[in-house]
Formats: C-alpha cells, sequence, structure tokens
C-alpha cells in the first residue's frame, strides 16, 4: 500500500487488495467509511485507489496517512490478506440495458482494434458485467469485465465538452453509460433510454456495487425520459421575505458550500466556486458562512428586493447601484455602494449590478440568506449533473430565511477573499507536485512552473481548460480511473492541463500532475478567459480560511 498527497487537502491511498471480485478499493473505502475519522469530508474509490478529502485547513492529513495505514493493515489481517466485504457488496442483483449501437466512435473503435463493427457490437454485448464503483457524475457505474480487445481501446486525447445522456461508452478497460449530459473522454459506441439517476428514486442511482449488467442491441429505443434533479420551487407568497430577478446578466446561479460526503455516489460537491468570497459576502450581512448567496458571472444582474434587507457584494468587483423604485420608475434617490461593505435596501429597491472590470463571479448575499429548497443537502446549482435550483430567469422569486439577530462579525474573524487578477499580469497559484507526477517526463513540473498558461475560452464551472507547453507523459498505458480533488491539475492525452473547479467530475482517467493549494482555488475560480497563469510548486501545506 502506498499513499500520495493530492494537494493540502486530499490523500490518494494505492491499494493491490482484490478481493470480491476486484472490489478492493471499494472494500477498502467502506472500512474506512466505517471509521469515522475526524475531519474526512469524502471518501472516494476508484478502480485501485481511494481518495480521502478532509477539511481544508484542518491540517490532519499526516496524522491521518498513519491512521489509514492502520486501518488497512487490521483489515487485510482480518480478512487473511484483504478487507472483509461489506454487507451491501454481498447482494447482487442483475439489470439488462437496451442499445441502439449507432455511437459518433463506433468506426473508430473498429479500426483500433481491427474488428468489423459488428463484431464491436457482438464483444460489447457478450460480458456479464459487474459495477465495481461509482463516479464522475451522479450514477455513473464504471464496469469491469469489458472485453480484453475492447478494453485496449484508450480514452480521447482531448475530452469532449459534452457527451449526450445516455450515451454507452467504454475506454481504459472499462464500460459505462453516461447518466447526464457532461463532458467527458470515453469512446461513444451507442445510446440508452435508461434512466440511470434519478433522486427521487431508493436507491437514486440504478447502478450500484457488486450489480451485474448485460447490454442487449435494439433497433430503436422509447422516448427518453430525463429525470427530475431539479428542485420543484413552490410559489413565493408575497408575505414571505423575497426578491425578485428582473434580469440574470449571463449567468447567475444559487450556491452554498455544495453538497460534500456524497462523492462516492459520484455526486460533485459544486457550490460556490470562490468559497472565500461566498463566506465573507455572509459575514457581512450577519448570516452563517454557508447560507445560500447568488453568485453572477460577469456581473449585469438586476433584483427587486422585497423587503428591508442587509446586502453585501463580494468577489469580482462591479458597480453597484441601489435604485427606490416609486411607480416603477427610479427616482432621484439613486445611490451608489462599495463592493466588500454591507449596505440596506428597503422595500421596492433595485439592485444592479454592472460589469466587473476583472474578475469573473461576484457573490450577493441578503441577511437570512436565500431559502431555496436543497437538493441532497445543498442549495446549490450544478452545472455538471443539473442537480438543484436552475440557474436564474427573469421572472424568477427566491424566498429570503428570516435574518439572524448577529451583527455583522459577531463571534466569528473577518474571512479573507483573494482579489481577482488583472487581465494584464500572470496571476500565481501555489500548487503542490502529485498524486502522479511520476507519470510524467522529469522535465515536466519544472516546465509547469516556468512557463505561463492561458485560460481557454471552454472554461466553466467544471474546471479551467489551458493551453501551453506540453506537458508529456513518459507512462502511456491508460490510468484507472480515481478519486480527484477540488484544484487538481489533469493533463489529457494531448499534453494539456485542465483545473478542475467546484462542478468537476468525482472521478477521471487523466493522471493529475499537481493540485492547486486549497487557499489559491478561489482566485483560480476568477479567472477569465485569455488570462494567464503562472504556477509556483510549494512542498509546504498551505492553510485554508475556514472562517
Amino acid at each position: 500500500m502506498r499513499i500520495r498527497s493530492a494537494g493540502d487537502a486530499a490523500l490518494l491511498l494505492e491499494t493491490s487488495a482484490t478481493h470480491h471480485e476486484g472490489n478492493g478499493a471499494a472494500a477498502i473505502a467502506a472500512v474506512v467509511r466505517a471509521a469515522d475519522l475526524p475531519g474526512v469530508i469524502d471518501i472516494v474509490p476508484g478502480a485501485a485507489t481511494v481518495l480521502i478529502s478532509v477539511v481544508p485547513g484542518s491540517s490532519v492529513t499526516a496524522a491521518l496517512a498513519t491512521r489509514l495505514t492502520e486501518l488497512v493493515e487490521a483489515a487485510e489481517r482480518e480478512g487473511s490478506g484483504g478487507p472483509a466485504a461489506p454487507a451491501a457488496l454481498k447482494k447482487q442483483s442483475r439489470t439488462e440495458i437496451e442499445v441502439c449501437y449507432d455511437g459518433p466512435d463506433l468506426a473508430d473503435v473498429a479500426a483500433l482494434t481491427g474488428l468489423p463493427v459488428e463484431q464491436v457490437i457482438a464483444r460489447h454485448q457478450a460480458p456479464d458485467y459487474q459495477v465495481g464503483w461509482l463516479g464522475f457524475a451522479p450514477g455513473f457505474a464504471y464496469l469491469t469485465g469489458l472485453d480484453p480487445l475492447l478494453a485496449t481501446v484508450p480514452r480521447l486525447d482531448s475530452p469532449r465538452l459534452r457527451v449526450p445522456a445516455g450515451s454507452v461508452a467504454i475506454a481504459g478497460g472499462l464500460a459505462a453509460v453516461y447518466p447526464a449530459a457532461s463532458p467527458g473522454g470515453w469512446r461513444l459506441i451507442g445510446r440508452t433510454a435508461a434512466a440511470l439517476w434519478e433522486p427521487g428514486r431508493d436507491p437514486p442511482a440504478l447502478l450500484t456495487p457488486p450489480t451485474r449488467v448485460r447490454f442487449r442491441a435494439v433497433d430503436s429505443l422509447p422516448p427518453r425520459r430525463e429525470p427530475d434533479v431539479v428542485a420543484d420551487e413552490p410559489l413565493v407568497p408575497a408575505e414571505v421575505r423575497r426578491v425578485r430577478v428582473l434580469q440574470p446578466g449571463p449567468l447567475a446561479t444559487i450556491q452554498d458550500l455544495g453538497r460534500a460526503g456524497l462523492a462516492h455516489l459520484g455526486v460533485p460537491a459544486s457550490g460556490a466556486a470562490d468559497v472565500p468570497s461566498l463566506r465573507l459576502a455572509n459575514y457581512l450581512v450577519g448570516n452563517e458562512p454557508g447560507d445560500a448567496c447568488v453568485e453572477v458571472t460577469l456581473g449585469r444582474l438586476v433584483l427587486q428586493v422585497d423587503c428591508d434587507a442587509v446586502v453585501a457584494v463580494t468577489g469580482a468587483a462591479t458597480p453597484i447601484r441601489v435604485s427606490a423604485v416609486a411607480g416603477g420608475r427610479p427616482t432621484a434617490s439613486d445611490r451608489e455602494e462599495s463592493p466588500g461593505t454591507a449596505f440596506t435596501v428597503g422595500p421596492g429597491s433595485e439592485l444592479r449590478l454592472g460589469a466587473p472590470t476583472t474578475g469573473l463571479r461576484t457573490y450577493v448575499a441578503i441577511s437570512g440568506g436565500v431559502g431555496v429548497t436543497p437538493v441532497l443537502g445543498s442549495q446549490s446549482t450544478d452545472s455538471l449533473s443539473g442537480l438543484g435550483p436552475t440557474p436564474l430567469r427573469p421572472g424568477d422569486w427566491l424566498p429570503l430565511n428570516r435574518p439572524r439577530s448577529r451583527p455583522e462579525g459577531q463571534g466569528s474573524e473577518r474571512p479573507s477573499a483573494a482579489a481577482a487578477g488583472s487581465g494584464g499580469d500572470p496571476v500565481e497559484l501555489r500548487v503542490i507536485a502529485g498524486p502522479r507526477d511520476d507519470w510524467f517526463a522529469s522535465d515536466a513540473l519544472a516546465a509547469l512552473a516556468g512557463e505561463t498558461y492561458i485560460v481557454s475560452p471552454a472554461s466553466n464551472r467544471t474546471g479551467l481548460r489551458l493551453t501551453g507547453p506540453e506537458l508529456r507523459r513518459t507512462r502511456l498505458p491508460e490510468l484507472p480511473s480515481e478519486g480527484m480533488a477540488t484544484g487538481s491539475l489533469q493533463v489529457t492525452h494531448d499534453g494539456q492541463p485542465i483545473l478542475l473547479l467546484a462542478d468537476h467530475p468525482t472521478t477521471g482517467g487523466y493522471p493529475v500532475i499537481a493540485v492547486v493549494v486549497t487557499a489559491d482555488i478561489g482566485r483560480a475560480a476568477q479567472l477569465r478567459p485569455g488570462q494567464q497563469i503562472r504556477f509556483r510548486i510549494t512542498r509546504d501545506l498551505v492553510p485554508a480560511s475556514t472562517s
């Protein structure tokens, strides 16, 4: 067993355990989960690894590594060479999935394997697959047992920006079905109408370890029914404190601190992309640190406030105008407010944000916090899986919770938020090497730290796609899928890194050369397309503010 660093808030445990029909990592993850270790917030099994994430800033990783070693060694002794199977892994069910084999990569897979298309389809249908683990996205099941020749097919050199829901895929020795539309680097050979993930179902995932799965070819499929993954928000009555969205700008979503603890089901943490700015906004208006706010991309949000409230705007600095509206028209009492300060608004007021001159994401906190219906314990909108409320639209009413009687600053230290970098000078981000830096050429880390990378227009809340010097791999086999920490620099086959942000997939199969320290992730989330980044490698664990 080996334990690798995955930034300053996660460890990657490599295991050689192969009990339970290849599901040794899942068994070890169950042992660690049962130990209920302090500071641990997520435990994600992969093909041969377990990613253990801790509370940022808790500084428990060194002690945790020792405790993990003790747990695994004790479990292996008790299990005569491997951890005992948890009860959930001993129960098996069977599922058949109908597939139309017409995927865009079907011909490429045939060319890569030297098989006729008909043989690719036959070999894909033949095995009795088994669900090894869940990851990547909600309900995404990694299926073991793929035909050996099909198992040689690699991932795409660069992942697609969007893979349709229901796509049947293979890559890196595994098979899978994409439960929802998402980015993805697997080879698409067909499609299905099966509902892989429904939050209202028990369990929400159709495929769970160690379910047996068979694929069956069909000529046509019934219409695909999209699962209800969005909060069904009731009408907000007039007597409730509320605000109305008059104009959402390019993109505005509800965000809190996200859905920690569900990554083993493939559910991304999501939450605010720039956590320090959300915490600061809540602090300024007297909210709890994790209360829901509005995250605004590139400004231009207009809200009508239906009550007396305290407001703060943080993150990317925008012009702020408050209008007291009478008869539908602004009055002469319009006033400007400053970012990073608390100010009051009255019933009928309009809050207008301009476009930020620097930075990307602005956070609007209102006393009491936004009170939309939580989904899986969070009010956050997840752009990858579609969980949570939809992005805001003109005419939406947002309920507000009752304000707390805690004035600004009482009982807590003022959080700090990093200033957004200007468009000219490169923004420095600190990184910790690993966990897979040994998959790259000896000069790859020097290239990462010594050159400049540019943020691509294809970036979003899932991650920043970067362009710059190639980070050349020396280990060419496919990396078995494993857990991914927020801030990971995942390097695709074309040698270009992707910096994973809040809505990133929980697992992935491209190696991670380094991980951005937690304290700098908020700064990364403020970067616009075209901005430059310089990475600085640090060997010290950098404490993150959790105030």
